[in-house]
């Protein structure tokens, strides 16, 4: 991994590959302001933006776009500017663009879904994860009733931590409690993952990279190596590739005001 300082004295990590997914820019859970902050002391050289970029779906309910949310959008486009290959491949609710498959808008361009070669020649497929859903695809007012629960959900865990931030506890998150301890939520995902690794295979690569269901890992499905970058709702957790080939999750825990000259994150490769 190389190491450098900015222009501006921002400390800096630069990677080979980073995968974002579900910012969800337009909804009001969107940490997009931890978002910048992260990239404020990350960069690579190929951007994937893995679906749920946007959230169309809160933004017709009630217009939500703070400054920070814009701050996004234009640091994406001067990383475009400063040479950067930016890919964008829309999920459910950012799907108003996937009428514009193989358009650029100021050179970020949208692709359905990509395979990726990794710096040891493996291929990844990198697709949202959406279109293997079977709720979203089959039971759409569900899934937007599952979304508006969301919603609540996170408000709740909101003011349950501003308690837990008193006594000096550290976050807790309800969704991915219950996520890791639901036998449902376990099998769901467990089910997702086993068939985004059947869709891989198909592809004849040797992995997918996807996002959709907010829950970030990396593990082996019979050969197939599945891995999910998370989200910036909860988790503020992005899947890099480092410049010798290995991958790992990064999850941004602090802002950029506390990073000393190393960034301040906490690395784990699951």
């Amino acid at each position: 991994m190389e190491k450098a300082f900015s222009s501006d004295g921002a400390p800096e990590r630069t990677f080979r590959t980073l995968f974002i997914s579900d910012v969800h820019l337009g909804a009001r859970g969107s940490q997009a302001g931890r978002l910048l902050d992260f990239l404020r002391v990350h960069d690579a050289e190929t951007i994937y933006l893995v679906g749920d970029i946007i959230d169309g779906w809160a933004l017709k309910s009630s217009w939500h776009w703070p400054q920070s949310h814009n701050d996004f959008v234009q640091k994406m486009l001067r990383r475009v500017r400063k040479g950067a290959k930016i890919f964008y491949i829309p999920g459910n609710h950012d799907e108003f663009l996937r009428s514009y498959y193989g358009t650029h808008f100021g050179g970020i361009e949208v692709v359905e879904q990509v395979i990726h070669e990794g710096r040891d020649g493996k291929k990844y497929l990198v697709i949202h994860g959406d279109l293997f859903d079977l709720v979203v695809q089959n039971a759409r007012w569900l899934a937007h009733l599952g979304d508006k629960a969301y919603d609540l959900a996170i408000q709740a865990n909101r003011f349950v931590n501003m308690f837990r931030r008193m006594f000096g506890s550290p976050y807790w998150s309800l969704s991915q409690w219950a996520k890791q301890k639901v036998k449902n939520a376990v099998n769901y995902i467990g089910a997702f993952e086993q068939t985004l690794a059947a869709e891989a295979r198909r592809y004849g690569a040797d992995g997918v990279i996807c996002g959709h269901i907010h829950y970030a890992t990396i593990r082996d499905h019979d050969g197939i190596r599945y891995m999910n970058c998370g989200d910036w709702v909860e988790s503020c957790t992005a899947l890099v590739e480092h410049h010798d080939g290995h991958f790992e999750i990064l999850t941004w825990t602090a802002p950029l005001r506390q990073v000393a000259p190393v960034p301040a994150v906490k690395a784990q490769a699951a």
